[in-house]
């Protein structure tokens, strides 16, 4: 992540239940890096809180920091979910970017995080 743009967090007020936060980003940008020109999206990320959520004004900024950035549809989704999952360690946590069409194809990409899949994994939790 970006050091001049951090994510702030705020305690779960229901930390002993689990429930889902969904947060739709419908005017995302980035840039082609072939050919320079603007993709146009819209990002969805769904997570359940463990300890922290994420503040919303914070999580605008950083997904402003790809506007300029020229990155494959496939790198700025997974990106996207290490920063966001490494920021505030969700119970699961799943990022989706669905990119308007160019040259008459749609891309949509997802990616997904839980702790059991690291732990199944074997890397530490």
């Amino acid at each position: 992540m970006s050091k001049d743009v951090q994510l702030e967090l705020f305690d779960n007020p229901r930390p002993g239940r689990t429930y889902t936060i969904t947060i739709r980003c419908p005017e995302f940008t980035s840039v082609c890096p072939k050919t320079g020109q603007p993709d146009f999206g819209e990002i969805t990320i769904e997570y359940i809180p463990g300890k922290s959520c994420i503040e919303l004004k914070s999580l605008k900024y950083y997904l402003q920091r790809f506007r300029n950035r020229g990155v494959f549809y496939e790198r700025l989704t997974n990106d996207i979910l290490d920063d966001l999952s490494a920021a505030c360690r969700p119970r699961w946590m799943r990022v989706t970017s669905r990119f308007t069409p160019r040259g008459g194809i749609r891309t949509d990409v997802t990616a997904e995080y839980s702790t059991q899949s690291r732990t199944k994994r074997g890397a530490p939790t």
